[in-house]
């Protein structure tokens, strides 16, 4: 009887050449960082110009249904005289919330908004290229805990909401080296000014 031995995984294992698996799991991962990447650009272009959907919708007064877009609306759009923190910061923290009174008091300030804004686009970019993953990831994980924090105590579930499991989505594309399928990251982690300073991988 003839025996057939495969080598397949040991020779995978040994030349370092990707394996099936491997090869979907980083296809995979790319593909949830350039969808949280398009959702924190998203958030970014919406509450600059108010696009409608989060920001700038008109509604029917009766129904609540969205009716319209009042494009670039006044004082609802960032670069029109809106504030894209103040509705949620000064609205939408829970009464019973620990940081009430600290994130209330933090609502509409103008380095709030700054920050905030900067934030959704660098890790937008970031995210979507694949470069600078470990900055933007703990950037977008800090953003994320946040608003958990401020969105404490949870309306649906007592533990965990959108916003915890996005911090847990910025860990998760920060130690998969999600940058470097169908991404950027090669080319960026091969550069003379990120071999000198490794913290912008």
């Amino acid at each position: 009887m003839a025996v057939t031995h495969h080598h397949s995984s040991t020779e995978s294992a040994v030349t370092g050449a990707p394996t099936t698996n491997s090869t979907a799991f980083h296809r995979a991962i790319a593909a949830l960082r350039i969808g949280y990447g398009v959702t924190f650009l998203w958030a970014f272009f919406d509450k600059a110009f108010a696009l409608g959907f989060g920001t700038g919708a008109i509604h029917d007064e009766n129904t609540g249904a969205r009716t319209g877009i009042d494009f670039f609306a006044k004082d609802q759009a960032w670069f029109n005289g809106g504030s894209p923190t103040e509705g949620f910061l000064a609205f939408g923290v829970p009464a019973d919330n620990p940081f009430k009174s600290i994130f209330n008091g933090m609502a509409g300030d103008t380095w709030v908004n700054w920050l905030f804004m900067i934030g959704l686009l660098g890790i937008g970019v970031a995210l979507l290229s694949g470069v600078a993953m470990r900055i933007a990831t703990a950037a977008g994980a800090l953003m994320y805990t946040l608003m958990f924090a401020a969105s404490f105590p949870l309306e649906n579930n007592p533990v965990i909401d959108v916003h915890l499991l996005g911090a847990i989505v910025m860990v998760v594309l920060a130690l998969g080296a999600a940058g470097t399928t169908w991404g950027l990251g090669h080319w960026w982690n091969d550069t003379e000014l990120v071999k000198k300073n490794p913290v912008l991988r």
